[in-house]
Formats: structure tokens, sequence, C-alpha cells
């Protein structure tokens, strides 16, 4: 899998388009009303208990603003924080905080909540299963989401679609012998994994023992899902996939699954409350 790598000039880059995306073409007209050189020293509380991220894109944020504010961070990436607490502090001119905070809250607010959602799943199942993510991204954000997964104790999935091959149900059915499909993954396989997706027994069934790496169970009830790790433990690593929520994520990984994939941590998260209070 490619590597998640949050390099300075990947944040710089990413800090910048989204300044554009907010201040373009006038600026901020509301902080131009303000007077010039008012100081003051504001701080970044959360609003919510849960797992801090994205601290280093508000701290680039405010630098590309004004290289004069100093911004302090009093929490690292993958922190534990708590309601009320104060997770940075920033000094500076007023005019220039202001223009900078809601990109700067926005970045924090999305990476931490992913985070926060992540490893709530990743409590719920110990360590007896790992959570992963999918590629069910905001398009162009999927960097920092996987990154959020991996701070909330999570497994990213495969990046993008040359990472690994995922044999999935329409790849399937467009083939009346799927397992020609998988065959011809083994064949140029290399150094890439490859992982087939089922959805019922005699799938399974049809492809066991091919020298494949894993198996992808598919919107499977609990009790064909117990069933097929079994069949398919001395063969595969298994991983269960759809419709698993915060709700029914323990009783999949009670049934001996290695992996839960779920989409719901970065198509449908919710942002942590944080603010900034002068």
């Amino acid at each position: 899998m490619s590597k998640i790598q949050l390099s300075k000039n990947f944040i710089k880059s990413l800090c910048k388009l989204a300044l554009n995306e907010d201040l373009y073409p006038s600026g901020d007209i509301t902080s131009e009303l303000i007077n010039k050189n008012i100081k003051k020293k504001v701080k970044m509380i959360s609003n919510q208990k849960g797992i801090l991220g994205g601290i280093e894109f508000a701290k680039e944020t405010f630098k590309l603003i004004d290289k004069k504010i100093k911004f302090k961070n009093k929490k690292k990436d993958g922190s534990r924080i708590k309601k009320g607490e104060v997770v940075a502090t920033i000094d500076g001119d007023l005019k220039t905080i202001l223009t900078g905070e809601r990109v700067a809250l926005n970045f924090v607010s999305h990476i931490s909540g992913i985070a926060t959602k992540t490893n709530m799943f990743v409590k719920k199942v110990g360590k007896k299963t790992k959570i992963c993510c999918t590629r069910k991204t905001i398009p162009n954000l999927r960097v920092i989401q996987k990154y959020a997964v991996k701070l909330g104790g999570g497994t990213n999935h495969r990046f993008n679609l040359s990472d690994e091959y995922l044999i999935k149900d329409n790849h399937i059915s467009s083939e009346k012998n799927f397992e020609n499909l998988i065959q011809r993954a083994i064949k140029n396989k290399g150094r890439k994994k490859i992982t087939v997706e089922v959805d019922n027994l005699s799938q399974l069934k049809r492809i066991l023992g091919l020298k494949f790496d894993r198996i992808l169970l598919d919107n499977m009830n609990s009790k064909n899902l117990k069933k097929a790790v079994k069949m398919s433990r001395k063969f595969y690593e298994t991983e269960a996939s759809g419709g698993i929520n915060i709700n029914n994520v323990k009783n999949v990984s009670s049934t001996g699954v290695d992996r839960i994939s779920v989409g719901s941590l970065t198509h449908s998260m919710n942002a942590l409350d944080l603010k900034l209070e002068i």
C-alpha cells in the first residue's frame, strides 16, 4: 500500500488551496473592518472529548496569513483531549487571526472527527480485529482522511486502485467463470496483494484454495460469517464489510474475522467541535 506522508510541502500546498477558496477574490472583507494592530492571544478549545488531529494544518494556515503570528500547540496529533481543553494558543494581530480562523478549525475538526470515530470502533473490538477504512473518501482529501484513521488506531486499506488487486462483485459479474479473473491476478500479481470479495458461501467454496491473500466477506449475516471465517482461516486473511456500524461491530468481530472495513469512517464522519476563544 502507498505510504501516507504528510510532508511540510503537502501541508503547505493544501492550506494554500483552502485559504484561496476562502479568500478569493477580495479577502476577508469583514475582518478588514477591525482596527489595525489589535494584539490578542486566542485559545483553540475543544467542545468535545476525542482524539486530536490536524494541528500542523492549523499552524501552517496562520503562518501563511501572517508569519508574525505565534502558534503554540498544547497537544499533539493523536492525543486524547477533554471537553473544554485548550489544544493551542494563537498570539498576534486579531485581524489576521480571524481571517485564518475557519480554515484552521475546519482542518482540525475534520481530522479529529475521523480519528475520534475510528477510535470508537477500535475500542469496541479491542485487539481482536483491525478496523480498516476504505476508498470512500472525499475527492482530493484521501490523504488526510486516511491519516486521521491511523491517528484513531485504525488500519489503512489500499490507498488507490494501483495498490492491490481487489476483485469485487461487479468484476465477478463480468465473467461466468470468475475464477479466471483470480488466476489472471495471481499470474500478474508480483508483490501486490490480491483480495477477493464474496457475498455467499457458494462463491467461497468455488475459489477456496486458490493462491490469493485475503477474502472479503461482504454483507453476510453472523451465522454465515462464522462459517466463512472457519472455512477460510487456513488459506486467507479474512475481512468483513457491508452495513457495519458502531452498534454491530463488536458482534461482527466476535465471528473471528481478522479485519473489518468501515466506509462510514470517512464518508459519513462527524467533525469534532472546536472553537477559537478570545
